[in-house]
């Protein structure tokens, strides 16, 4: 039996049902009540934790099958009112690419010598990219890089000639998704501090992109459920269409 801590059952008492579907501007409405539960943040010193601003999570269900490569979701898109955070980004290119992709926000561009930084373990960054020539060097990387999820894939958008645009959108927020094995797609939108107009449209904009990105060979119902969370509060479902 899951054992539920008692900020976590207060948060939830503010809402009658996780699985009552609510519309987003209510849904955000419940996320912000209940984040502002406070529990108990101390270590058994009686030292306090650092209190850190919660993220906002969306997750939607597809009707997918993940084992056929045909269904498979995956992509990358800006969110309208950002993440509220910038993101450290590389760029695989050399010469003026390398210098263009630094000026447009790339914490670190280059070839050889960045592969083996990579190699030798150096995995500070959020976001890989690389010019389509380099791909030759890049695919050394693929058992470090691949499990992490930062491995450059032209599908994602992480590989393409244009570097310095990559580089520029993605240090400022824009987002790789993959469904995982259960045909889920887990995407941050936001902060719990943003108002809620600004959480209700970077939503609507990632449930947009995702039933757009609608594998051809998928039948029958495609979005099957919708939730979101903060970070430390229970989820609540969500009716797009409300």
């Amino acid at each position: 039996m899951v054992t539920r801590s008692v900020t976590y059952r207060k948060q939830a008492e503010l809402i009658s049902s996780s699985d009552q579907a609510m519309s987003i501007a209510n849904g955000v409405e419940a996320l912000k009540k209940m984040a502002a539960v406070k529990g108990d943040r101390t270590y058994k010193n009686g030292k306090k934790r650092k209190s850190t601003e919660q993220s906002v999570e969306i997750v939607m269900h597809l009707g997918i099958d993940p084992r056929h490569a045909d269904q498979m979701v995956r992509g990358a898109l800006s969110l309208p009112k950002g993440l509220g955070k910038s993101r450290v980004v590389i760029a695989f290119c050399e010469g003026d690419l390398a210098e263009k992709a630094i000026a447009a926000g790339a914490a670190e561009a280059g070839g050889d010598e960045l592969v083996k930084k990579i190699q030798d373990g150096w995995l500070d960054f959020d976001v890989a990219i690389a010019h389509p020539s380099m791909m030759g060097k890049v695919g050394k990387l693929g058992r470090v890089l691949g499990p992490q999820g930062k491995m450059p894939s032209p599908k994602a958008g992480t590989v393409t000639p244009d570097v310095e645009t990559a580089a520029k959108e993605f240090s400022m927020g824009r987002l790789e998704y993959r469904n995982d094995a259960g045909g889920n797609i887990h995407l941050p939108v936001g902060k719990i501090g943003f108002p809620v107009e600004d959480l209700k449209e970077n939503i609507e904009a990632v449930i947009s992109h995702i039933t757009s990105a609608k594998p051809t060979a998928t039948k029958g119902q495609y979005i099957k459920r919708i939730c979101i969370s903060a970070t430390r509060t229970p989820s609540v479902t969500i009716d797009a269409a409300a």
